[in-house]
């Protein structure tokens, strides 16, 4: 099966948007762990300083200075 388009890129075989390596496409890793705190984004900063409601460990923090 090869989804790129209508007739006749649809039967191009060089591309596809399905199989083991479409994922790599898609998928754009990140993690935070570790990282500086002075290179983390705002939002994710122990401080908060957008006092935005987040969830840390699945449990909802308070949003600080509120």
């Amino acid at each position: 099966m090869v989804h790129g388009g209508p007739f006749p890129a649809s039967s191009d075989g060089r591309s596809s948007s399905l199989g083991t390596l479409a994922v790599e496409r898609f998928l754009r890793p990140v993690c935070n762990q570790d990282r500086p705190e002075a290179l983390l984004p705002p939002l994710l900063r122990p401080d908060n300083p957008w006092h935005r409601a987040r969830r840390i460990d699945g449990v909802l923090a308070p949003q600080p200075g509120r």
